[in-house]
């Protein structure tokens, strides 16, 4: 019988040239699934501590979920992974678009990259076989100019997953970019830009003729049917506005972060940049990841102004939150702009935006002088001196020197008052929801197996008053730093361990997908048989296994801290005026909840019983 998964994947070394086609263990992947998870048991087995993450030696795992290439919903996920050269930990990116349902209808569910090439090199990968081509032609192009360049070369029905300056230049904020100028997806946080730049990488490039085959394919149909209606009907929003659509219900809560987490409220800026106005007056067209029933994706155009001419995947929520909120910037043309320098550059645009704002605050009080800064006079609220920075991030030039590493290392250079105003959790930037408006958001910054990750434990859904019938519902404090607040966070880490290993958008649980019908669909699709509790044992192993991979690497409990200001700086005015996380409070519970030690540790118990002894 077909499998809904390849079960085939790709030991790529770079260094030999040799590539090796592999096959998966039908009861290994029961076990840890794909994605993100079977890359962590990879990389476990592999992990040699003393390593630099930019060791020719140390993988890049490139996998796609079991669903991906599905028509399951938003069966479009793919995880890069490898430990990150941003924090030192475990690293982890996650992509939409077309491009691993594109490598799930090659053949294939993934690749294992080592090694770094004597010269700039892509991976094309396609019907007639795999092959590594020089890329020396495309080094130095910027990510959209090199798609452009491969499609005209290749194949212009391809799928092309590449790097821009950011990840050349070795810069820890540097991501993968795919789907072109039109449908830009980028694989964001950890560096894996720069990891996949180490390897002297520029892209990997997919072509498929193969589909999946499912257990069920009736009762998957059936259940998908069931699932979009659900998911459309709560997504309306998503649909028509897209991600940034929620920025001006988010400053009404508190949750807006403003002006490097100092400032309370800005209604009037959160308008003028909202998805509202995006629709109104730049909107060209939706665009879709494969099996979307959603279409957040929103293709915009500048037409008029000084920044006329740019054009292309217009700015999410969360590079709104950060260029605009956190920089008080709201000039919504300028931001497109940004977002489009960005994307050409291969930035990360949470983190980019996060180190931006800390030098803006640095240069404000004195820390950066104007001889450091190199010609860049960052103001609050001013678009072309971060335009400006931002190339120079991607080529390490100038001031961008500083900030290519990211806020950690920069604040370290800059001393005990560098270090007080920089926002991160384990040198990953914080995403833009504040967890003094939601007090569970911060548990999940703190534990979070990345770092600070919005989408690792959204317990903040939660804070917004949506319910998910039969799962998570009833009243909820969103200011509470109680045992309720630490439940609901455990619960959505869990939930959400299983989303990139299925391969599955975490809109799709935003929107209403519960683990019932999601463990549904996962029966139908393998011929598993899965309940809802096996869903979310499945999600604690993950969850834990990463923990064991940090543990080794050097993290303990002490490093599970939010920023000082987030723990002691309230914020003025607005929805969340008042309110601050009590961190020594959920912590102990937290690590009682899990079967962790007061350390942090999992318990051999708890290991024992999560398969992971």
């Amino acid at each position: 019988m077909d499998t809904v998964y390849a079960g085939r994947w790709l030991q790529v070394g770079l260094e030999s040239g040799q590539i090796v086609e592999k096959t998966l263990a039908a009861d290994q992947v029961s076990k840890w699934l794909l994605g993100d998870g079977l890359a962590a048991l990879w990389l476990w087995e592999g992990l040699d501590p003393g390593r630099d993450p930019l060791d020719p030696a140390s993988p890049l795992l490139v996998l796609n979920g079991v669903l991906t290439g599905s028509f399951g919903p938003g069966a479009a996920r793919t995880s890069w992974c490898g430990r990150s050269p941003a924090t030192g930990i475990w690293g982890q990116a996650n992509m939409g678009g077309r491009w691993g349902a594109e490598l799930r209808f090659a053949g294939f569910d993934g690749l294992v990259i080592t090694g770094r090439a004597p010269s700039p090199v892509y991976l094309w990968i396609h019907p007639d076989g795999v092959e590594i081509r020089d890329a020396s032609h495309l080094w130095g192009q910027d990510a959209f100019e090199t798609q452009d360049r491969l499609w005209e070369q290749i194949d212009s029905r391809a799928q092309i997953a590449c790097i821009g300056p950011a990840g050349e230049n070795l810069v820890g904020l540097a991501g993968i970019m795919a789907g072109g100028q039109e449908h830009s997806r980028t694989a964001g946080r950890s560096g894996m830009g720069a990891l996949m730049g180490s390897k002297n990488l520029k892209a990997i490039a997919v072509r498929g003729h193969q589909r999946p085959g499912y257990a069920d394919r009736a009762r998957l149909l059936a259940l998908v049917r069931e699932a979009n209606t659900l998911i459309q009907g709560r997504g309306k929003g998503l649909s028509l506005l897209g991600t940034s659509g929620g920025i001006p219900n988010v400053e009404r809560h508190g949750d807006l972060p403003l002006k490097n987490w100092q400032e309370g409220s800005w209604p009037d800026g959160a308008q003028a940049i909202s998805g509202q106005v995006i629709r109104e007056k730049y909107w060209q067209r939706d665009t879709f990841c494969h099996a979307c029933p959603l279409g957040c994706g929103k293709v915009v155009s500048v037409e008029e102004g000084p920044y006329a001419g740019i054009w292309g995947e217009g700015p999410e929520y969360e590079t709104l939150g950060g260029f605009g909120g956190n920089l008080l910037i709201d000039d919504l043309p300028a931001l497109i702009a940004i977002n489009d320098r960005c994307n050409r550059m291969g930035l990360d645009t949470i983190s980019t935006a996060g180190a931006i704002a800390f030098a803006t605050e640095a240069m404000e009080r004195g820390l950066i002088l104007p001889d450091d800064a190199h010609g860049i006079c960052l103001q609050w609220g001013a678009p072309d001196p971060v335009l400006a920075l931002i190339e120079q991030i991607a080529y390490r030039r100038g001031l961008g020197a500083l900030l290519a590493g990211g806020v950690r290392p920069a604040a370290e250079r800059l001393g005990p008052a560098g270090e007080a105003i920089a926002q991160h959790v384990k040198g990953l930037e914080l995403p833009y929801h504040d967890p003094r408006a939601f007090a569970g958001l911060g548990l999940n910054y703190a534990t979070g197996s990345r770092g600070a990750c919005h989408l690792e434990g959204p317990s903040h859904w939660r804070g917004f008053g949506w319910e998910w019938p039969g799962w998570l519902e009833g009243p909820h404090d969103r200011f509470a730093s109680d045992a309720e607040a630490v439940r609901v966070t455990i619960a959505f880490q869990d939930y959400m361990a299983v989303f990139n290993p299925l391969g599955l958008c975490k809109f799709m649980a935003m929107s209403g997908l519960g683990p019932a019908l999601a463990a549904d669909m996962v029966s139908a699709a393998t011929g598993w048989d899965w309940s809802a509790a096996d869903l979310m044992e499945a999600g604690e192993r993950l969850f834990n296994l990463k923990r064991l991979i940090n543990l080794r690497l050097g993290v303990t409990g002490s490093d599970d801290r939010l920023p000082h200001r987030i723990l002691t700086e309230t914020r003025p005015s607005g929805g969340a005026a008042g309110g601050l996380p009590d961190l020594e409070a959920m912590l102990p519970i937290y690590y009682e909840m899990r079967g962790w030690s007061v350390e942090g540790r999992p318990t051999e118990e708890q290991l024992v019983k999560l398969g992971l002894g």
